[in-house]
């Protein structure tokens, strides 16, 4: 987190722009500006609020729809007068509701999402929940899968079935991913073991 001693409030009259960003999909939700009493409260509550230059008082975004955002992190520019704040949304970020006040669909490419949903079953299980199935299982189970899983994917690509080689590729990242979870670790560090490599 950052000194909010260092955030230079008088550039813009008390104000500083704050650029609000999903942690995970990296899209820009929306533009708001704090006070410093908004950045506190955001701070202490981890729920963004903001001050509205509208109705001359602080707002928490979420506290009639429910559509908090919650504080994952946040930045200060260089020049200490814009806030970069990273975000997990908890619904539609604009007040039309649209995923994002620019109209933009807030998803990513990568893995992330699905990575985030199979941590999130492994923390809080869920009945019926086939990846809660294959975490009782144990990792003997999973890694069992994976093969099965890599070997039926080689075995598509021998042909030109586009929907069932995609299908097999689409199963083997799963399983993988819950391999990755159910061992402790995450792609990040897979990630960071390639950029070595490449280096």
């Amino acid at each position: 987190m950052i000194d909010t001693s260092e955030v230079n409030f008088e550039k813009a009259n008390g104000l500083v722009p704050c650029v609000i960003q999903d942690a995970q999909t990296h899209k820009v939700l929306m533009l708001g500006f704090m006070n410093p009493e908004a950045l506190a409260k955001t701070l202490a509550e981890k729920k963004l609020t903001f001050y509205s230059r509208t109705k001359q008082r602080l707002w928490t975004k979420g506290e009639t729809s429910g559509n908090y955002l919650i504080l994952v992190d946040v930045l200060l520019d260089c020049d200490n007068d814009t806030l970069l704040f990273k975000v997990k949304p908890q619904g539609p970020s604009c007040h039309t509701g649209a995923d994002t006040c620019f109209d933009e669909k807030n998803e990513g490419i990568e893995l992330g999402f699905l990575e985030s949903i199979i941590q999130n079953r492994k923390a809080n299980p869920k009945s019926g929940s086939y990846t809660n199935q294959l975490f009782d299982a144990g990792i003997n189970k999973i890694a069992q899968k994976v093969g099965e899983e890599a070997v039926e994917l080689v075995i598509e690509s021998k042909d030109d079935n586009r929907d069932l080689f995609l299908g097999e590729a689409a199963d083997l990242m799963y399983h993988y991913l819950v391999l990755l979870t159910a061992k402790g670790y995450e792609l990040k560090d897979v990630i960071t073991v390639l950029k070595t490599r490449h280096s």
